[in-house]
């Protein structure tokens, strides 16, 4: 047929003699020819890769799409003689899913893509269901055995969870602080309630907005690198190995960042209560005049003790969603960096959407119980 592939049919099998170099420059003229043979639809074909002189991802992936497309069709595919030496890399490509079979026809309209989308949002869920319930039933042999927590790894967490993440949340809280005790003051002045400034700024951080801002930076800034490093450790058959070695990732990669930020994310929410009220109150003092005592008086009297509290019992929850959603990603990731990157940014997406959720509900649930 070509300089790159020569067909002869015989006995009902048509045989395909692989020649030359299967590689990313010669892509486009393969394509061309696989498609060609895909078009005929034969029902045996045998791939003959023996005098194959060179083949790179672009070629395997090819290859494999011809063969599961053929297969698709009703075809039986075979390949043979393929050179040691190339063996791993077109197994490698195979488990890497790049080899995706297209259908002939794509269901065409709104209705149906959107369909799809709620399919494999539900199928995802049903997914990160399982996955809490592994880690639930990890955490309760845990909690029986505390010996089978990797110490040396959960202070390690907590130091990068936790002690790393003080200047960012830090500096953000502050400016947050700031920010809203100026708008808040801006819209009361007009109508000289001006001290009120105070309590539009506590009930908003210690209730909501220092918890929330919390978990969103640590969701992007440990979420991620949670799934990049598990996904990372999947892309170099370190998780095979654990495995191979009787060891569970769950415990072993899951349950100190677990634990760790269980820890640390509530000690970080009271850290940016702090610098937000900080920053509300620097605002204050050189915008409305209100000076340190009274900014904490006002802050006294005026709000209930448990107001602190319910932002800090929010925390645990938010960091369970936040690892679990990066560690569920990094296991999911293939043997490839793409998926790698595009897993990670999943991760956040998915960390900060579930907790927006979770923090509305718990708004709900404190409206109906008024508190």
């Amino acid at each position: 047929m070509t300089s790159l592939l020569a067909a002869e049919e015989a006995g009902g099998v048509l045989r395909l003699a692989a020649r030359g170099r299967w590689t990313v420059a010669a892509a486009a003229e393969l394509d061309r020819v696989l498609r060609a043979i895909e078009a005929r639809a034969p029902r045996r074909v045998s791939f003959d890769l023996a005098a194959l002189e060179a083949i790179d991802t672009a070629g395997a992936w090819l290859l494999l799409r011809t063969r599961d497309r053929l297969g698709a069709l009703g075809a039986e595919v075979r390949i043979e003689r393929l050179a040691p030496d190339y063996g791993p890399l077109v197994r490698q490509v195979e488990e890497g899913g790049a080899p995706v079979m297209v259908p002939a026809k794509k269901r065409p309209g709104v209705i149906a893509d959107f369909g799809e989308s709620i399919e494999e949002m539900a199928k995802k869920a049903v997914n990160l269901v399982g996955f809490v319930g592994l880690v639930s039933e990890a955490v309760w042999r845990t909690v029986r055995q505390p010996s089978r927590l990797r110490w040396t790894s959960f202070v390690s967490h907590m130091e990068k969870t936790g002690v790393d993440a003080l200047p960012i949340v830090g500096l953000l809280s502050f400016l947050i602080g700031l920010v809203f005790a100026y708008q808040g003051a801006d819209q009361l002045r007009q109508f000289g309630a001006e001290i009120y400034t105070v309590n539009l700024l506590g009930v908003s951080i210690l209730r909501e907005l220092g918890v929330l801002l919390t978990a969103v930076l640590v969701a992007g800034r440990s979420g991620s690198a949670f799934t990049a490093q598990i996904g990372t450790m999947k892309v170099n058959e370190e998780i095979d190995a654990m495995r191979t070695l009787g060891l569970d990732p769950i415990e072993v990669l899951v349950l100190p960042r677990l634990f760790a930020l269980a820890i640390t994310l509530p000690l970080l929410t009271f850290y940016a209560n702090v610098m937000g009220l900080f920053g509300g109150a620097v605002m204050s003092y050189f915008e409305l005049g209100i000076g340190f005592p009274t900014f904490l008086r006002q802050l006294k009297w005026f709000l209930p003790g448990w107001t602190f509290w319910l932002g800090v019992l929010k925390a645990p929850f938010f960091a369970a969603i936040i690892v679990v959603c990066g560690c569920y990603e990094g296991l999911r990731a293939a043997r490839s960096a793409e998926s790698v990157g595009r897993l990670t940014t999943t991760s956040v997406v998915e960390a900060i959407f579930l907790v927006i959720v979770v923090d509305a509900a718990f708004s709900i649930v404190f409206s109906v119980l008024r508190i």
